[in-house]
């Protein structure tokens, strides 16, 4: 089955795709996102669930409870450890998120919004991009 969007983990044992170009795109500079990739933000896209398709692989999940109190799935590669997207994200039911990192080619693909930029470090120069405190409502 070809997709036109692909990707995986760093060692390759956990591949998916989908087709949809996603409408979301976000740089999330939550304490959360910092602390799950290590980095000063993460860079996320929303995929519909029943766009998105498990090619290979068996991911490993961890069930996360934000300080919402809204439960999420952040899905690993148990391998080589490398996070590639989040489901069952009780704030937004339907939705795979992926982490730009893990796509086989991410061009084209540009964030539409910051979220979460109470949080940015002060070296983060701010993408000319709409700007949130917090989680867009």
């Amino acid at each position: 089955m070809i997709k036109k969007h692909t990707g995986q983990c760093a060692c390759g044992a956990v591949k998916f795709g989908f087709d949809i170009d996603p409408d979301f795109v976000a740089v999330c500079h939550c304490l959360d996102c910092k602390r799950a990739s290590g980095g000063e933000a993460v860079t996320l896209l929303g995929v519909a669930e029943e766009d998105f398709t498990l090619l290979s692989g068996q991911p490993k999940a961890f069930h996360y409870t934000a300080p919402s109190g809204k439960g999420l799935d952040r899905n690993f590669c148990p391998a080589c450890g490398a996070r590639l997207f989040t489901r069952n994200a009780e704030s937004y039911p339907g939705m795979v998120f992926v982490t730009i990192g893990s796509l086989d080619n991410s061009e084209g693909i540009k964030p539409g919004l910051e979220m979460f930029t109470s949080r940015r470090l002060a070296w983060a120069v701010p993408l000319d991009v709409p700007q949130f405190d917090a989680m867009p409502g």
